[in-house]
């Protein structure tokens, strides 16, 4: 298959906000360029990309995973549902039994066991580690373990069902497990190679943290009783962030393999997938300290690349901080980029492989109007890049 890169670059503007918490509170931060700036991990924006695409159903359930220690409640859930002659308890214990032979490891957590033994009730059994598995792997290891639900140790036993019970755990990937890979560190053959690569959003220029000092009153206080109920602070910046994700779609095709559904071309389901991953990317927003900041933006610029050479993060562009002396960021930072995409392409030989489309808010990105096809919105901009996607699959490599 060809070697297909899709790059997604995004200019945000964030007002007062703490969107990604380190371990003191404070708003996580970058030096680069000699300066601190602001910092969004790629965690905390996969996260939010990856919610995204079932809370704006951009994606239907059944193509999605869940990530969780509790897995043997996930399948044993799904065994009741199966077959309701099965109680909770045996479907508990088929359940742990049908995870353990795909070679995953279950306990029951310490605290939990240790409070059974104090009158409460038994613990289910849970995963050493997060796991990540889409529905399907779910369903298919439930009707497993039903198959064999009158002697479960005894069906586990045969070399083929404990075979099909691994093929079954790391097949039919779900879109966010194809996008984002699973790594399951004492099961190797487990991992899945990411196809997405997220980088840290940084501030495209300098960023000091602030504090914000907070008091709040006791309703009930009577006139007599002067002060606060509480006080304390809580940390914040506000920035313009350069976002950059890049995703290598052969890597995304290897991993959905022949697709989610069967009555559809093997393109179809990377198309989708594509989209997806477009529109989560750059529509989503951590939700850290939400509730106190109110921080709901979007981008007010969108860059798509599609090319076959190699990823290209445009974040040199940036290397020198955006000063702001035109009294914000964005001019400044879309100027920036309209100038140095051009020549890092002409430089490395890029121009005439590459398709470009541009989203754009407002006159303060105007010097990117130039650089390729333009979308009038979200929605016209993820069906041209899923277009442009599907047509060079299609092509022989």
């Amino acid at each position: 298959m060809n070697r297909i890169f899709l790059d997604v670059h995004a200019l945000q503007t964030v007002p007062p906000s703490n969107l990604n918490r380190d371990d003191t509170g404070a708003p996580k931060t970058a030096v680069y360029g000699g300066v601190p700036r602001a910092r969004v991990s790629s965690q905390a924006w996969k996260r939010a990309a990856r919610t995204y695409f079932d809370d704006e159903h951009l994606l239907d359930a059944s193509e999605l995973g869940v990530r969780t220690k509790k897995i043997v409640e996930a399948v044993a859930d799904r065994i009741t549902a199966l077959d309701p002659s099965i109680g909770s308890e045996a479907a508990l214990r088929i359940a742990d039994e049908t995870v353990k032979a795909t070679g995953l490891k279950t306990e029951v957590p310490k605290r939990k066991a240790t409070a059974a033994k104090e009158g409460e009730p038994e613990p289910a059994p849970e995963a050493k580690y997060l796991v990540f598995l889409s529905s399907r792997q779910l369903d298919g290891l439930a009707r497993l373990a039903v198959a064999g639900a009158d002697d479960i140790t005894t069906h586990l036993k045969d070399k083929k069902t404990k075979d099909q019970a691994k093929e079954i755990a790391d097949t039919h990937h779900s879109v966010d497990i194809a996008l984002f890979g699973r790594m399951v560190a004492d099961a190797a053959d487990f991992n899945v190679d990411a196809a997405v690569q997220v980088a840290h959003a940084i501030s495209v220029h300098r960023v000091e943290n602030e504090s914000d000092y907070y008091t709040a009153v006791d309703d009930e206080n009577t006139d007599e009783e002067t002060g606060a109920g509480m006080i304390g602070t809580i940390d914040f910046n506000s920035s313009t962030l350069y976002r950059y994700a890049a995703l290598g779609v052969h890597q995304l095709a290897a991993n959905l393999g022949e697709g989610l559904r069967e009555d559809e071309p093997v393109t179809t389901p990377v198309r989708r997938a594509v989209e997806a991953f477009v529109h989560g990317f750059t529509a989503s927003l951590p939700t850290g300290k939400i509730n106190t900041f109110g921080h709901h933006t979007r981008p007010d610029a969108v860059v798509v690349k599609l090319r076959t050479t190699r990823p290209v993060s445009f974040v040199a562009a940036f290397e020198e901080p955006v000063r702001g002396d035109q009294g914000g960021y964005v001019r400044e930072a879309s100027e920036r980029l309209a100038e140095f995409i051009p020549d890092i392409e002409r430089a490395y030989g890029d121009e005439d492989s590459t398709l470009t489309w541009v989203l754009r808010v407002g006159p303060n990105t105007t010097k990117l109007a130039g650089i390729g096809t333009e979308a009038q919105n979200i929605g016209e901009l993820v069906t041209a890049v899923g277009k442009a996607v599907a047509e060079r699959l299609e092509k022989p490599a």
